[in-house]
């Protein structure tokens, strides 16, 4: 058998109820949720379990995500189910620098609480953008967006999708443009700013301040960083690499490529939803994937790993 990855989903993949089965039938879920909501003053199980608008406003919908990945890592791991490396989407990549060794879960969520402030502080609500395009190489939306000064990749998420951002009035422009090109499609997501853009380069700058005071451990496996794709295997390098990642493209694309080149053979994508699943399958449809969701996911990954 070749090597396991764990991994990540970032913002939007949330939903309400995610994790709620795990905290009633297994105890080290439930710690997990309830240190988080110590550490937070606000009550992550009522975030995650309940319907409520908080749960898409970014700095309530990082901490939720993360402590829900990282809460469902903790029951695998108590079931002796380890990987040989993790890599996350985005805000995806705390949880995997948690599972991996490189922080400790509760700093991990304080942590992307702070984040999501220092996002939605950057750029006034409503003048970002973000939009999907599809069935378009990489290369040639590169080359529409260099008449564009304020439109920027955000995601290479797998071939055939890829995310632009930047200002609102930038980003919808460019989406002509890349329409008249030869995309398939270009769909505007429903998001708060223009995120892994340089707008958010202020943001990355109070992130890391904010930094100093996290302890960051010696990493016990590898994980991928969205910055490079390359691997992350000292712990000095977690925090420039995290201010970095916030205003940089998130090469998801190049991350998969790069674990499955170093033996990867088996994904498990732990959170909700399906959608690293879906981008891998595109990316190379030999490996196996699994997606860890709900209690019942776990049979599953017991008889898909043996």
């Amino acid at each position: 058998m070749g090597k396991i990855a764990f991994i990540y989903p970032g913002q939007g993949a949330q939903k309400c109820f995610m994790g709620q089965d795990f905290y009633n039938m297994y105890p080290k879920c439930a710690e997990v949720f309830d240190k988080a909501g110590e550490a937070l003053d606000v009550s992550v199980k009522d975030l995650c379990f309940r319907e409520n608008p908080l749960l898409d406003q970014t700095q309530y919908t990082q901490p939720a995500m993360v402590t829900t990945c990282l809460g469902i890592t903790a029951v695998l791991n108590d079931m002796g189910i380890y990987p040989d490396m993790t890599a996350g989407l985005s805000l995806g990549e705390y949880a995997a620098i948690a599972a991996a060794g490189g922080m400790d879960y509760v700093d991990a969520i304080r942590l992307v609480r702070q984040r999501g402030v220092f996002m939605e502080e950057a750029v006034p609500a409503g003048k970002g953008a973000m939009t999907a395009v599809l069935g378009m190489e990489a290369d040639a939306i590169e080359k529409v967006l260099e008449e564009f000064e304020d439109v920027f990749i955000a995601n290479y998420n797998c071939p055939g999708q890829i995310v632009i951002t930047g200002m609102k009035e930038g980003v919808e422009a460019a989406s002509v443009k890349l329409t008249e090109a030869g995309a398939k499609r270009c769909i505007p997501l429903v998001v708060s700013g223009p995120f892994h853009s340089i707008y958010l380069k202020e943001a990355g700058a109070k992130l890391r301040e904010y930094m100093a005071d996290v302890t960051f451990n010696e990493l016990q496996i590898p994980y991928i960083t969205n910055v490079t794709a390359t691997y992350v295997s000292d712990k000095d390098e977690i925090a420039p690499l995290l201010e970095k990642q916030v205003c940089s493209s998130v090469r998801w694309q190049q991350s998969v490529e790069t674990m499955i080149a170093d033996g990867v053979d088996t994904f498990i994508e732990i959170g909700p939803g399906k959608t690293l699943a879906g981008f891998i399958k595109k990316i190379d449809r030999d490996v196996k994937v699994i997606n860890v969701s709900c209690v019942e996911d776990l049979e599953n990954v017991k008889e898909f790993i043996s």
